[in-house]
């Protein structure tokens, strides 16, 4: 008998834990006008097949945070020790004197949905546009 394990293949290891994205066919060409105002993006999946998805644009008024619901899309932020204090600081009022128990993820998109949202309305008088500019 061998000493050897017994491990799982790269297909489990690495299997969608979702419903799988149904995929559009057939695909856009790059450049073709989008309808109904959503604008058609194009990727390569893990298994080279190109899958069109649809991007909704939404009004400012309309559009908020995403809130608690499956996210797809990932972004890589490296913060400082300082700035991951802050927001660990943060989530931790939250709960003690706001009782609202919410992660780090929830109030990153809670901030950057009144940021973008201050931008669209105030435009070059915005405070992100005021703070990059170092004013």
């Amino acid at each position: 008998m061998s000493r050897r394990a017994t491990l799982p293949g790269a297909e489990e290891l690495f299997r969608s834990t979702h419903a799988p994205t149904p995929t559009v066919s057939p695909v856009r060409e790059l450049g073709s006008e989008a309808t109904s105002g959503e604008a058609g993006e194009e990727t390569r999946s893990k298994g080279g097949s190109v899958r069109a998805t649809a991007r909704r644009r939404l009004s400012s008024a309309s559009r908020g945070p995403s809130g608690r619901e499956l996210h797809e899309e990932k972004i890589t932020v490296y913060v400082s020790p300082d700035e991951l204090f802050d927001l660990e600081q943060a989530r931790l009022s939250l709960r003690g004197e706001h009782g609202l128990a919410v992660d780090r993820g929830r109030i990153v998109r809670e901030a950057l949905a009144v940021i973008v949202a201050d931008l669209e309305a105030k435009g070059e008088s915005s405070i992100l546009v005021r703070r990059l500019r170092g004013r």
